[in-house]
């Protein structure tokens, strides 16, 4: 028996217990991945010469999923990897605890910066909102059903009065418009029935710049016909009218005050109103206004869509989180920092978005914990310290079989 098997076998178990020591220092490390330590006889000219270290591969079975409650805190359920700039070298992490830079990026503790599939930072630019009056893109969108058994009202004899609910067949209050400044304004829409198919469209909006004064009607001429009348086909679909447009209100009807902001001016679009035999109902209304508002935090979805929102209650897409993944994972070079960067050996990294393909989805407000197995890891240092006490004690035995001989002579 020689030195040399003993000792390699003292080494190998030393790199064992050091690998171990490891997963179990980062036992509570978000993201992180253990390490087994792998080994390979030494053989040569028919003669076993010990043991070395072959390689410590990483696991990358996916850790318990944890809830925070912390909007910037991510975890992927599933396959994939986070992708992080840092000092313009890509690098991989299953960490998704990202905080927020005074310039908008979104990085993790080391500084490292989240990117999109191109590699990109990914960056909220736009930390206020401008106000916007209604029908600066769009306009107003209002889906309603009017009862098709309605009684007809004759407007030669029922001119139509706002005071006067027998002039009309249904009024609502649809939702809020804005001028120019983001003032909001309170619109109700009239509709009177004036024959078979037939019917009748007014809106209206409130005036807050002066409490005192009475709703503004837009001027009736303003649909695609040449006036304030919409019809609908057998089936119930609306026909013609459907179109409302250059809705305008005078904010100073009535008076003198000047409100400085631009009259409210937009088109209505009524495409899928219908008449059925059903009760009156507003379906839906929607506008492209809003008033000035402030960034107040991010929603992250679970596809990787990032939505910055704000105190107006609007939101803007700012991009979506690139995903990575890799034909051999543990081909990855651990960098530190809860980072790995692609090899030969992992093959380049195939980027795509969360929840396609391979890649997991997202979960916002949850980590992913560390997947090292404390019980399993207690029981592999026990084993590898007796592995290191027989190897001490076979080169203890053989310094007694030398001391021994050399006696003898």
């Amino acid at each position: 028996m020689g030195f040399a098997q003993s000792l390699s076998g003292v080494n190998a178990a030393s790199s064992q217990l050091d690998t171990i020591g490891n997963n179990i220092s980062n036992s509570q490390t978000v993201g992180f991945k253990s390490g087994t330590t792998q080994f390979a006889d030494i053989f040569a000219n028919g003669q076993g010469l010990g043991t070395r270290v072959s390689d410590t591969v990483q696991n990358f079975g996916t850790g318990s999923l944890e809830t925070t409650g912390r909007d910037l805190d991510l975890a992927i359920a599933g396959e994939g990897f986070f992708q992080f700039s840092q000092n313009e070298q890509m690098a991989y992490s299953r960490n998704g605890q990202l905080s927020m830079s005074a310039d908008g990026y979104f990085e993790n503790a080391q500084g490292a910066r989240l990117t999109d599939q191109q590699g990109e930072p990914l960056q909220v630019t736009e930390f206020s909102q401008a106000a916007q009056a209604t029908g600066t893109e769009t306009g107003a969108q209002a889906e309603f059903n009017l009862d098709a058994e309605a009684e007809t009202i004759d407007r030669a004899a029922n001119d139509f009065d706002p005071e006067n609910a027998d002039t009309y067949s249904y009024a609502t209050n649809a939702g809020s418009v804005y001028d120019s400044q983001g003032v909001a304004h309170d619109m109700t829409l009239y509709y009177t029935k004036t024959g078979g198919n037939q019917w009748e469209a007014r809106a209206s909006i409130s005036n807050p710049y002066d409490p005192n004064g009475a709703a503004v009607f837009s001027d009736p001429d303003f649909s695609e016909t040449g006036g304030n009348e919409i019809t609908f086909d057998a089936n119930g679909a609306i026909d013609t009218g459907a179109q409302i447009e250059d809705m305008e209100f005078d904010l100073t009807q009535g008076g003198t005050l000047n409100v400085g902001a631009d009259n409210p001016e937009f088109d209505l679009d009524l495409a899928n109103t219908t008449q059925y035999g059903a009760d009156f109902e507003l379906r839906n209304f929607a506008q492209d206004g809003r008033s000035s508002g402030t960034f107040v935090g991010v929603d992250i979805t679970e596809n990787g869509e990032i939505m910055a929102n704000y105190s107006n209650g609007n939101s803007g897409e700012v991009g979506t989180i690139g995903m990575a993944s890799f034909r051999n994972p543990e081909g990855l070079t651990p960098e530190g920092d809860n980072l790995w960067t692609a090899t030969e050996a992992s093959g380049a990294a195939l980027t795509g978005q969360a929840g396609t393909g391979q890649m997991g989805s997202l979960e916002s407000g949850t980590v992913e914990a560390s997947n090292v197995d404390l019980t399993q890891e207690l029981v592999d240092m026990i084993i590898a310290q007796r592995n290191f006490q027989a190897n001490n004690n076979a080169i203890q035995t053989q310094s007694d079989i030398l001391e021994t001989v050399t006696n003898l002579r």
